[in-house]
């Protein structure tokens, strides 16, 4: 790979990690964590009471939870892996990546989502002349377009709507067609919908859970040195606490009992 092909694929993790940081003093105790697109709103909530509470700092970096696994894979200074599935951090702990096992923290849900007044979200009006773009996360990289994906081919709607279909390098790229208008309507998470930055604009339908797998949302301390090997695992406990948990629900998400 050449020096320029090598920068190209870097920037755009240190250029999110660069902006995460601003304003925050990085030290050996820092915490990175590197989380799925579609828990952002609810994991800004998250690590910015974990900081309050421990005095612990935190960069946050969202994108994809493929990408993240492979930037992951390349050397990436993340100490913890929030994904948006447990088959992201299974690969990770079967390369020797972690410190452990991965976790399920929660499980994630899909709806269809549209800000356009006429356009009421269902799978019949994917079907409809007046839709013509459908947004959805990529199905090889996020998570939540692998869902979007089987409930296409629950409903055998590929024949009728491929030529639709728009996809999103992750959910947040997906909300972007969304709201932007660059599709009438797509797939995306209920966390998303549920967040006050979008809670509100537009309408949305919860598909139902039995036209895709479970998603089980997975966590993992990553592989690391110095101080921040405890506090990876701190946060993840962290993570299952009542008061995390509360936030979570907040957005949508469900635990096993």
């Amino acid at each position: 790979m050449s020096t320029r092909d090598l920068l190209l694929k870097w920037i755009p993790y240190a250029l999110v990690l660069l902006l995460s940081a601003c304003g925050t003093k990085r030290d050996s105790s820092t915490l990175t964590i590197a989380a799925a697109a579609n828990t952002q709103f609810a994991m800004e909530e998250i690590a910015a009471l974990y900081s309050e509470k421990t005095g612990t700092q935190h960069v946050l970096v969202f994108s994809s939870s493929g990408k993240l696994t492979a930037q992951i894979m390349e050397g990436a200074p993340y100490d913890v892996f929030v994904s948006a599935d447990m088959k992201y951090p299974t690969e990770l702990f079967n390369s020797g990546l972690t410190q452990g096992s991965p976790r399920v923290y929660a499980y994630g849900k899909l709806v269809l989502w549209s800000i356009q007044e006429s356009v009421h979200p269902s799978l019949a009006i994917l079907k409809d002349s007046t839709v013509e773009h459908i947004a959805l996360a990529n199905p090889k990289t996020a998570p939540y377009g692998r869902a979007a994906d089987e409930v296409l081919k629950f409903y055998d709607l590929y024949p009728t709507t491929s030529a639709k279909l728009v996809f999103g390098e992750s959910i947040s790229q997906t909300n972007q067609f969304i709201t932007s208008g660059a599709a009438e309507i797509g797939f995306t998470a209920m966390s998303v919908v549920l967040s006050p930055k979008m809670k509100g604009k537009g309408s949305w339908q919860a598909l139902d859970e039995n036209s895709y797998k479970p998603i089980g949302q997975g966590v993992v301390a990553l592989q690391s040195k110095g101080e921040t090997t405890e506090g990876a695992n701190e946060f993840i406990t962290f993570l299952f606490s009542k008061e995390a948990r509360g936030i979570l629900e907040k957005y949508g998400y469900t635990f096993d009992e």
